[in-house]
């Protein structure tokens, strides 16, 4: 990857991160287009803006901030570690969550908890007890 216009040491810090996501150059996929916006003829006539798709996850990321296509070529990268982590940290709180409810769920009910719950129990069974007709003594 030929990234010209960032220094060295900023490149290095996107391959790192690109490594720790387990990003690899060979499954991004790598499109130029024309970009829209201001401009005028140069716009027109080059295609500065990128696209990326990450062909595992399906994620697709577009750039068309700079004027420059390897810049572009930068930002685009950088935006999909952006949405490749956020990707991952939701899974990653979602499996929590799950995990979470199944030990909720066994958890055994506090001695105070089910005292609280009989005595709600009684209350309405006196409340339905009310309603009922009256009994008759023939």
């Amino acid at each position: 990857m030929n990234l010209a216009p960032v220094s060295p040491a900023t490149r290095d810090a996107l391959l790192r991160r690109m490594e720790k996501l387990g990003l690899a150059e060979s499954d991004i996929e790598e499109r130029f287009t024309r970009s829209g916006g201001h401009g005028g003829q140069k716009i027109n006539k080059t295609s500065v803006a990128v696209v990326l798709v990450h062909r595992p996850t399906g994620t697709t990321v577009r750039v068309e901030s700079a004027r420059s296509q390897a810049l572009n070529r930068f930002f685009a990268r950088r935006a999909l570690c952006d949405a490749i982590a956020e990707k991952l940290r939701l899974e990653k709180t979602a499996r929590q969550q799950a995990r979470e409810k199944i030990r909720r769920r066994k958890r055994r009910r506090s001695a105070k908890q089910k005292a609280k719950m009989l005595e709600e129990k009684h209350r309405v069974s006196e409340k339905k007890a009310l309603r009922r007709k009256p009994a008759t003594d023939d």
